[in-house]
């Protein structure tokens, strides 16, 4: 066993050498959708992308004015959190955010720091992650491109779900991965990500944790309530930004690589890469995920998980 951990943690340092980049490089204008495929989503390696997105109205359109008259009444799902961590580890608990419904103008009141009448102490983040942009705010889809043309010729299918996402600075997201081919586009604001890819897996630490979720009280404290009747949920209890070395040695040997989104550009973010995410208070983005649960490449990475499990090498 010791021979395969080495060998495991071996591969996962040559795939730095061999063909990971340093810093994550950015193409200029829409790439040609076999060329994307062989450079960017085969290899499994994160690009930005430049004025891929520049045509959409939204970038010029979606004003708070413009928003408060579109969807100012829509009756939305934000995630509440008392610090800003939705789905992260806190304690001996991997704890959720409230789900919190509440009109998209009083979401704009609280990033404008103007009263509402709900409850505002904590951290606000329309985060909703099942295709919200269709669901909750269909009236702002003319804005924007209904999937990306390039992307979805090169994969061969449309995207599985189309996300909106606005929130506080305080709002981040803890470090995980997803088995979605991810292409994050920024309408106003700046996200800051870290990412690792999966083949560092070997040095970033797991442990599985009883889930619960965030509920505040009628004083405005939040508590935390465990949700009992739920399978223990396995996450990353590091935090990239001030890692416990000491008590995670092996992260040492990860490289991340750290990289700003910016209004008008687009993430192409591959499947599996772990990441964390920080935002510029107010930001408005959109991604579109591409379910690829089943392709070669995910089968792969999802081996070396295995493997790193097996070894114990975290």
């Amino acid at each position: 066993m010791e021979s395969v951990k080495k060998r495991v943690t071996e591969f996962s340092l040559e795939a730095h050498d061999l063909y990971l980049n340093r810093s994550v490089p950015y193409l200029e204008g829409s790439p040609d959708p076999l060329q994307f495929y062989r450079d960017w989503i085969g290899p499994n390696k994160p690009c930005i992308i430049r004025n891929a997105c520049s045509h959409w109205p939204a970038l010029s359109r979606w004003t708070p004015e413009y928003l408060r008259e579109k969807v100012g009444s829509k009756v939305i799902s934000v995630a509440v959190t008392p610090n800003g961590l939705a789905d992260a580890v806190n304690g001996d608990r991997f704890v959720m955010p409230e789900e919190r419904r509440m009109s998209f103008s009083s979401m704009l009141d609280l990033i404008e720091g103007k009263p509402i009448r709900e409850q505002q102490s904590g951290v606000f983040y329309v985060q909703k992650q099942s295709s919200n942009l269709l669901s909750e705010l269909s009236e702002l889809t003319d804005d924007v491109d209904s999937h990306v043309s390039w992307m979805s010729a090169a994969l061969g299918k449309l995207p599985d779900a189309v996300n909106f996402w606005l929130g506080e600075a305080s709002a981040v997201t803890s470090m995980h991965k997803d088995h979605y081919e991810n292409l994050y586009c920024v309408i106003s604001g700046e996200k800051t990500f870290i990412l690792l890819p999966p083949t560092d897996r070997p040095f970033i630490p797991y442990g599985v944790y009883q889930p619960a979720v965030y509920r505040q009280r009628d004083d405005g404290e939040f508590e935390v309530v465990d949700q009992s009747d739920s399978e223990k949920v396995p996450w990353i209890p590091l935090d990239p930004l001030d890692p416990d070395l000491d008590r995670y040695p092996e992260y040492r040997r990860a490289r991340p690589l750290r990289c700003s989104v910016k209004a008008g550009e687009m993430l192409y973010l591959p499947s599996l890469w772990f990441h964390h995410v920080q935002q510029s208070h107010g930001c408005i983005a959109v991604n579109f995920w591409y379910d690829m649960e089943y392709d070669i490449k995910y089968n792969y990475f999802q081996l070396l998980e295995a493997l790193s499990e097996v070894t114990g090498s975290t």
